[in-house]
C-alpha cells in the first residue's frame, strides 16, 4: 500500500502576488473616492475655492511619484511589520470615521497619510515604505487647514504686511497712512483682504519647494536646511513686494489699474520670482557647499 505526500496548501499569493495589492487599491479607492467626490462637487466643494484649488494636483504628484518608483519598490523584499503597520493603519481609520461622522474635511485628508503609511508597512515594511516616504508625507498638502487656524495666521499675516508696507513706502517719500489694515495713499483708500495676506502662496510655494528638493536630492544636510527654512521668508517677501507694486499701481495709474488684470498677474508673477530665487539660492549652495567641504579637508590634511 503506497502512500501519497499530502500537499500543502498554497500561499494567498503564490500565483497572484498582485491580490494584496488589488484588495488595498479597492479599499482606498472605496474609503477616499467619496472624499475626492465631496472635495471637488459636493456641498462643500473646497478644490472649487481658492485657498484649496491645488489639492487635484497634490493627488497627481503623489500619483506620479508613486508610479515612478514602482520598480523600486516592487524590488523591497516581503518583510511586513505588522505592529507599526496595524497601529497606523488603526490611528488611519479612527481619522477617516471621525472626519465622516462629523463632516471635517481636514481629518477626512489627513487620514490618507496613516491609511497609505499603514498600508505599505503590512504589504511591504519599513523598507517600502523608506521609498515611499515622500509620496505618502506630500498628501499633507491636500489636509484643508481649519477655519479658525486660517482665520487666526490671515489676521496676523495681514497685520505684519500693512505695517512693512507702510513704513517702506513712507520711507521712500510716499503719502501713505495705515489703520490696521486699511492704508490710505493720495486719494485712495486700499484694504489689505486675506488674499493678500500670502498665506496661499506660503503653502502653494512649500509644496513646490518641498518636490524641487526631494526631486533635486542634494546630499547635503546643511545644503536642504538652508533650503527649507528660505522658503516662508522668501514666500512672505514676495506677498510684500506684490503688494507695494499694488499700491503704486493705484496710486500712480489709478483703482481701475490697481485692481484690474494686473491685481491677478502680479500675483502669479511674483510666485514665478519666488520659485525663481529658490532655484537660484539651490544653484548657489550646490557652488558654495563642496568648496567649504574641500577647504575643510584641505586644512584637515594640512594639520596631519
Amino acid at each position: 500500500m503506497s502512500s501519497v505526500p499530502l500537499q500543502s496548501a498554497p500561499r494567498l499569493d503564490a500565483g497572484m502576488p498582485w491580490l494584496p495589492w488589488a484588495a488595498a487599491l479597492v479599499g482606498l479607492v472605496a474609503m477616499f473616492a467619496p472624499v475626492y467626490w465631496n472635495a471637488a462637487a459636493g456641498p462643500d466643494a473646497i478644490w472649487q475655492t481658492d485657498e484649496n484649488s491645488h489639492g487635484p494636483i497634490i493627488l497627481a504628484v503623489c500619483l506620479w511619484l508613486v508610479w515612478s518608483r514602482r520598480e523600486r519598490f516592487a524590488s523591497q523584499p516581503y518583510a511586513p511589520a505588522w505592529t507599526p503597520g496595524s497601529i497606523c493603519f488603526f490611528f488611519g481609520l479612527l481619522f477617516y470615521i471621525f472626519g465622516r461622522v462629523v463632516d471635517v474635511a481636514s481629518a477626512e485628508f489627513a487620514a490618507q497619510i496613516f491609511v497609505v503609511a499603514g498600508l505599505v508597512l503590512l504589504l511591504k515594511g519599513r523598507a517600502g515604505l523608506r521609498v515611499l516616504w515622500f509620496p505618502v508625507l506630500y498628501l499633507a498638502f491636500m489636509i484643508p487647514l481649519p477655519g479658525t487656524l486660517v482665520d487666526m495666521l490671515t489676521g496676523a499675516l495681514k497685520q505684519w504686511i500693512s505695517v512693512i508696507v507702510e513704513h517702506l513706502l513712507f520711507t521712500a517719500g510716499y503719502p501713505i497712512g495705515r489703520s490696521g489694515v486699511a492704508m490710505t495713499i493720495g486719494p485712495y483708500e486700499l484694504l489689505v483682504a486675506d488674499a493678500c495676506s500670502g498665506l496661499h502662496s506660503m503653502f502653494s510655494l512649500s509644496a513646490l519647494g518641498t518636490l524641487f528638493m526631494y526631486i533635486a536630492a542634494r546630499p547635503s544636510r546643511v545644503h536642504n536646511a538652508v533650503m527649507l527654512l528660505a522658503i516662508l521668508p522668501v514666500a512672505f517677501a514676495a506677498n510684500i513686494v506684490r503688494v507695494v507694486i499694488l499700491v503704486l499701481l493705484t496710486y500712480h495709474f489709478g483703482d481701475e489699474v490697481g485692481q484690474g488684470f494686473l491685481h491677478g498677474a502680479a500675483g502669479i508673477v511674483l510666485m514665478l520670482i519666488a520659485l525663481g530665487f529658490l532655484f537660484a539660492l539651490d544653484r548657489a549652495l550646490t557652488l558654495l557647499l563642496p568648496q567649504r567641504a574641500a577647504a575643510r579637508d584641505l586644512r584637515s590634511q594640512t594639520k596631519k
